[in-house]
């Protein structure tokens, strides 16, 4: 169900699309982020099918993905959206926090989770966070999915299409190690908005579209190694 006058051009508004099965959960989150400057709700989907679907017709910058829902559930949706829609986030929608099930929605391209029941302020600070290339987890959660790729012998070593440069290796190490811009800013001895800019550049040369997939796609890379920094 597009939004009627859908912004379909990349821009200075991000645009979000909606998804859970339920007509009520849809509504509580329009409401949430109605009127927030440099938010736009470009449109809702009752079920993964759908939300891959309008994905590939709005190409969002982000979606809010409930796990659960019928014909497709969030994390096959999810695995659909990154790999056809490469520049679009996703943020998985959670009644619990299971990490099992969450390392599998990482595994598959999430670039974080909220709780079903969170606020307003958190909906929107975790949009604003995975839109600004920083990341929702904790290091440890990180590392642990990043550990169990390895383990799993899931890490393939091969060339990137577009080859980083040093300082950029040097930026996706700690950034993989679960380091936030300002930790890498200490610790390489730069301004904050100097490794913003490199893990931009980090984000576009891997083709994802947050850092938490930028520290996934390395470690099945072989990029980097978890735990290397």
């Amino acid at each position: 169900m597009p939004v009627d006058g859908a912004v379909r051009r990349r821009g200075a508004t991000a645009r979000v699309l909606i998804v859970d099965d339920h007509e009520l959960a849809r509504f509580g989150l329009v409401g949430a982020l109605q009127g927030e400057r440099g938010l736009t709700i470009v449109g809702q989907a009752r079920d993964g099918q759908e939300a891959v679907e309008l994905c590939r017709e709005l190409a969002p910058d982000l979606v809010l993905m409930d796990i659960r829902m019928p014909r497709l559930d969030g994390l096959g949706a999810t695995a659909e959206i990154v790999r056809t829609c490469p520049g679009t986030s996703v943020i998985m929608l959670t009644m619990q926090e299971d990490p099992e099930y969450l390392i599998e929605a990482l595994k598959v391209g999430a670039a974080g989770y909220l709780l079903k029941e969170s606020g307003k302020p958190e909906i929107v600070s975790a949009i604003r966070r995975v839109l600004a290339g920083e990341s929702l987890l904790n290091a440890e959660l990180v590392s642990e999915l990043l550990g169990r790729l390895e383990r799993e012998g899931r890490t393939v070593p091969e060339p990137v299409a577009h080859p980083l440069s040093g300082r950029e290796l040097d930026v996706l190490r700690l950034l993989t190690a679960g380091k936030t811009n300002r930790e890498i800013a200490q610790e390489l001895i730069l301004s904050v908005s100097t490794v913003k800019t490199h893990v931009e550049h980090v984000i576009a040369k891997l083709e994802v579209a947050d850092r938490t997939q930028a520290a996934v796609k390395a470690t099945r890379l072989g990029i980097v190694r978890p735990g290397a920094a």
